[in-house]
């Protein structure tokens, strides 16, 4: 039987993150050889930087890391009845093509959604491929007709499309 883990990344597995994250903007975009190196160092060192806000999960298959998610928490403003609040969103989850479609996807969601428990987080949003709503769909996550966005402008906005 495979070995399958999911838990919190250790600081030297921040590296195949990296490259998860770069596979899966290739796959989805298309990107040159060159520069992978430089963002996969860029990226580590912004996940070690950012781990308090940006919690970073990882997927193994036999020690080998396969699949990854973020939970991005922020904190929110104060309220006479709590104080102390805070929100999540789920961001990056992704797990390797070969490993597809055994329900690793959804363990990772779960995964997410145990630690903003664990969190004490109130609420917790996903910005979802097309593709991915069914499968957060079934992990409980719902559209909001209260939850609005609008598009921006700057370097790596992307635009709102309404689907």
């Amino acid at each position: 039987m495979t070995n399958i883990e999911i838990r919190a990344a250790r600081p030297a597995e921040l590296e195949a993150v990296a490259g998860l994250r770069w596979r899966w903007v290739a796959e989805q975009d298309g990107l040159p050889a060159a520069g992978r190196d430089e963002f996969v160092r860029e990226f580590a060192a912004w996940a070690r930087e950012n781990a308090a806000t940006h919690r970073c999960l990882v997927l193994l298959r036999e020690e080998q890391v396969i699949g990854m998610a973020f939970l991005a928490i922020t904190a929110r403003v104060p309220s006479p009845l709590v104080f102390s609040r805070a929100a999540g969103d789920v961001q990056c989850v992704y797990v390797v093509p070969e490993a597809r479609d055994d329900g690793l996807g959804g363990r990772l969601i779960d995964a997410t959604l145990r630690l903003a428990a664990d969190l004490g987080l109130e609420r917790v949003t996903v910005h979802s491929s097309s593709r991915a709503v069914p499968a957060y769909e079934r992990h409980g996550f719902a559209a909001s007709p209260h939850l609005l966005q609008t598009g921006v402008s700057g370097p790596g906005a992307s635009p709102v499309r309404s689907t």
